[in-house]
């Protein structure tokens, strides 16, 4: 699976707002701090989300066994309607 979604770009938006707000005195600097804090750590949760790789689990493997052994015993379960 592929992702168009960049994070970087996600964040350089975001963080544009937060610095947009500060500028025209919609928040304070203190509130700036904080809104970029929890801008910095959004951030790098993102990462480590698109970073990770699929893992099947057991649960899953074991199903799909399952349905494998269900097909050798009954071929129509392959067959498409379309």
């Amino acid at each position: 699976m592929t992702y168009n979604f960049d994070p970087d770009k996600w964040y350089d938006n975001e963080f544009f707002i937060i610095q947009t707000k500060l500028k025209t005195g919609e928040i304070t600097p203190i509130e700036f701090d904080k809104e970029s804090e929890i801008l910095d750590k959004k951030h790098e949760e993102l990462w480590k989300r698109l970073d990770g790789t699929y893992q099947i689990s057991p649960d899953n493997e074991k199903k799909r066994n399952n349905f494998k052994n269900q097909c050798q015993v009954n071929p129509k379960l392959l067959k498409s309607d379309n």
